[in-house]
């Protein structure tokens, strides 16, 4: 989550977006080294320019922001030779085209620098094509009103982390420039310096291991866009899974369980990719559970109707923590099931 608000924009699983503070407006000169040599420019600057993540780079190539020998380079698939010059400029933030919007909202936690919302499922975080308003931004925008400082130069809310239209749960957003730049360096540091804590529900088919670390970098999947994949390609990526429980199905064998999904890093689908890669995918998830559809016939009939009904994967963002970014305080929130989820859990515990 948010970057460039074009299909990337909601294919977060929880997205730490760039860091606002990366001199924007300065030039960053990259060298190829010779690891470099023969990859693609959007990886190697990738590489070499962290703070930014490879959806922003690759648009930041695509319109004309990083020069070789002062020559543009507009190809993101451009190979690179050991020892190339490149210079990346990152152009100051332009003002924010979302609207306010008198949205219903509910509120965790919210004091001057930030809010933490627990989303429904179906609620965008951030316009994109296709949802140019009735987004949590658009919500934000009319609920802070004047109290929202101007982030980056513009003033709308802080988005530092995402999670997918269809996850319900929760999430912080920045309203100060103070805020915005502590909770990025947090989500970027991926919990090393501070209590950082992103856990989730997980409704999976199967049973796996009692817990488990699954540790494979995930990248956009070579054929299919709007899906990623775990590649050696690409950014790396932990998850940390303990076992709930499990559900029989109707012959009385284990058919699905639920997981609880800590993060380590926050990719773009790392739970619903890193569960998939495991053999044991989402329930309802239509984009990396499709060979799974055949299950759903052992399932108890309450379960199977609730299932058929969901409309979308079965996850929840169910524990959020982190140091306040000015106070230093730190903050823990939980979020139990919606109606949906518990509904499924019920249904699925009636065997």
């Amino acid at each position: 989550m948010e970057t460039g608000h074009k299909v990337d924009a909601e294919l977060d699983d929880d997205f730490s977006a760039d860091d606002p503070t990366f001199a924007a407006g300065a030039e960053h000169p990259v060298i190829a080294t010779s690891q470099d040599h023969g990859e693609r420019l959007d990886r190697v600057l990738a590489r070499h320019l962290a703070e930014l993540s490879r959806t922003r780079i690759k648009r930041l190539i695509t319109e004309g922001h990083v020069t070789l020998a002062g020559r543009v380079v507009g190809d993101a698939a451009q190979r690179v030779n050991a020892g190339e010059a490149f210079t990346v400029l990152v152009p100051a933030p332009e003002a924010a085209a979302p609207l306010p919007e008198d949205l219903p909202l509910a509120i965790a936690f919210e004091d001057a620098h930030l809010i933490v919302i627990d989303k429904p499922a179906g609620l965008v975080v951030h316009p994109a094509p296709g949802h140019s308003g009735g987004t949590l931004v658009n919500a934000l925008l009319h609920h802070c009103g004047d109290s929202l400082s101007g982030i980056g130069g513009v003033k709308r809310p802080g988005i530092v982390h995402r999670i997918d239209k269809d996850t319900s749960g929760l999430l912080v957003v920045a309203k100060s420039d103070a805020a915005h730049k502590g909770l990025a360096a947090q989500f970027a540091d991926h919990g090393r310096t501070g209590p950082l804590e992103r856990a989730y529900l997980a409704f999976v088919w199967g049973v796996p291991e009692a817990r488990g670390t699954v540790d494979a970098p995930i990248d956009r999947h070579p054929a299919h866009r709007q899906k990623m994949a775990v590649r050696q390609s690409g950014r790396h990526a932990v998850t940390h899974w303990e076992l709930v429980e499990s559900y029989a199905g109707t012959d009385g064998t284990p058919v699905a369980s639920l997981v609880r999904c800590r993060l380590e890093t926050g990719r773009t689908h790392q739970i619903r990719v890193h569960m998939a890669h495991l053999g044991h995918p989402l329930l309802g998830d239509e984009l990396y559970g499709q060979g799974f559809r055949t299950k759903a016939a052992r399932l108890p009939e309450a379960a199977r109707e609730t299932l058929g009904g969901l409309g979308r994967q079965a996850l929840h963002a169910e524990r959020l923590g982190f140091a306040h970014p000015v106070t230093g305080q730190a903050l823990s929130f939980g979020s139990a099931l919606p109606k949906d989820l518990a509904g499924l859990r019920q249904a699925l515990s009636s065997t």
